[in-house]
């Protein structure tokens, strides 16, 4: 599991350290740095996944595109590099690149991370580097580049309803994508492989994925079903929702959009093995109230399971369903981490850009500061004309 992660120098932040827990909750006001602590991540997952044995960092690819150096370098002009880190239970790895301004890569200025010997290699870039570390390795080193290129990340825009989606061959495919545009071929190629034991719902006709994927949907929007289908001589699939048990089985377009909204993060949940990575942004989206409190025990439950979960929202829904998690001993608050992002300064005044407040056993949070989901107490206090 990943415990923290460090930035320096990279688009908002001059430095930051994040602790990471198996569930970590990204919020805050806008352009405050939430997606930037995911884009650190993926960055790494992207030029290890589509470049096993590149010496640069690719700005843009399939996952995210981020433009040039200068538009992921901190505000600071003169600078020409930032740094990463990554800390392990047992390991730290941590990387700085560089580059031209204008540039749509960065090279690697210098890497270190914990090899099979227990000892730190290190490199400034001039040696052989796999999977952006001191090759050979393996160990601490094998297992934290295969979390981060299996790793999903699905970004806040997903893919809507459509006629038919596409399928892949799994091995170019293992995860949902970050439009969750493969989480209909993953559900139909890797429907009968089994789901982590946390996460069996006794009320599924099976244990195995797809069954499983049917009830988590059925926590969402009751009494639904699916069935997935090839079509002949086409690399594509059809799917059909049935909203409910009186209904007939219909294209997705007929159905609410929320429908196709959670559809990727059930799959994505429910294919994830012990310790994979997962970061969801905005998981509530299209929701009700009470699918998005839903929500917040559903990724905690998965968090619980074993995989690690690192969700942005700007939804106290999901956050009060976290906290019932909590409460009900889903999860323990000691494996819950919360974030609250803010302005580097506020008045001219520097101030520390990530808050963290803390959970206890009944789910209590220790601290509210201004703007952390208090948006609903500021409205009813001006509706009181006590404001």
């Amino acid at each position: 599991m990943l415990t923290r992660i460090d930035l320096r120098h990279f688009k908002c932040f001059e430095t930051l350290k994040l602790p990471l827990c198996p569930l970590t909750l990204l919020s805050g006001i806008n352009s405050s740095g939430k997606s930037s602590v995911l884009q650190g991540l993926v960055l790494l997952h992207q030029t290890m996944r589509e470049h096993e044995w590149s010496s640069r960092l690719m700005l843009n690819g399939d996952a995210v595109r981020l433009g040039t150096v200068a538009d992921v370098i901190d505000r600071d002009h003169s600078r020409d590099s930032f740094g990463v880190a990554l800390l392990d239970i047992d390991a730290r790895f941590q990387w700085e690149f560089e580059g031209e301004r204008n540039e749509m890569s960065m090279a690697v200025k210098r890497a270190s991370g914990e090899m099979d010997d227990g000892t730190v290699r290190e490199t400034d870039g001039t040696g052989p580097l796999r999977y952006l570390l001191p090759a050979p390795f393996d160990g601490a080193g094998a297992r934290l580049t295969g979390r981060l290129r299996r790793l999903t990340y699905l970004t806040a825009e997903r893919l809507g309803p459509r006629e038919h989606y596409a399928f892949y061959d799994p091995q170019l495919t293992p995860v949902v994508g970050p439009r969750g545009q493969h989480a209909a071929s993953v559900l139909h190629s890797r429907r009968d492989d089994g789901v982590l034991d946390g996460l069996l719902s006794s009320d599924a006709v099976g244990r195995t994925l797809f069954p499983q994927v049917e009830a988590g949907m059925k926590r969402f929007f009751p009494g639904c079903e699916l069935t997935i289908e090839r079509i002949p001589r086409a690399n594509s699939v059809t799917l059909g929702i049935r909203p409910s048990r009186d209904a007939e089985f219909v294209r997705p377009v007929h159905v609410g959009f929320g429908v196709t909204q959670v559809l990727p993060i059930v799959v994505a949940v429910m294919s994830a093995g012990e310790d994979d990575l997962l970061l969801i942004e905005n998981p509530e989206i299209h929701l009700h109230p009470a699918g998005q409190a839903e929500m917040g025990m559903f990724l905690a439950q998965a968090a619980a399971a074993g995989a690690q979960v690192v969700i942005e929202t700007h939804s106290d829904h999901v956050l009060n369903g976290i906290r019932r998690a909590v409460k009900t001993g889903v999860a323990k608050p000691g494996d819950v981490a919360l974030h609250f992002f803010r302005p580097r300064q506020e008045d001219g005044e520097e101030q520390a850009q990530v808050v963290s407040p803390s959970l206890d056993d009944d789910g209590n949070v220790d601290e509210w500061p201004d703007g952390f989901f208090d948006q609903f107490d500021k409205d009813m206090t001006h509706f009181a004309g006590w404001s």
